[in-house]
């Protein structure tokens, strides 16, 4: 009985191993000065942007982008908000995904297929 538990809780974590590998070899990546994100994340920046309102000390306190306070920032966009250069970087990866990314045919974007 605790053998067919084992390796049932072994299918389930490699079925779910591989799912997160499928999704990343199918996802579609911006890359600028150096970053590489993934469309997804850009688009949930902006979910993220309308949702939640930082507090006023922490804006007047902070050079960084407010998103970059948001519990619920991706991964791998928390690297560009240790650049300087935070708030325009987020702006141009906007840029980028709400214009062609999503027929790749913006030299930034790779992954498409």
């Amino acid at each position: 009985m605790a053998r067919r538990v084992v390796s049932g809780l072994l299918l389930c974590g490699v079925a779910a191993v591989f799912l997160v590998l499928l999704q990343g070899a199918q996802s579609v990546y911006i890359q600028y000065q150096g970053f590489q994100v993934q469309l997804e994340s850009v688009k949930k920046v902006n979910e993220l942007e309308g949702q939640w309102v930082p507090s006023p000390g922490l804006q007047t306190q902070s050079p960084q982008p407010s998103v970059c306070h948001h519990p619920a920032l991706p991964l791998d966009l928390q690297p560009i908000c240790a650049s300087g250069e935070a708030d325009s970087i987020f702006q141009a990866l906007r840029n980028i995904a709400a214009d062609d990314c999503e027929l790749c045919v913006n030299v930034a974007c790779t992954g498409c297929s």
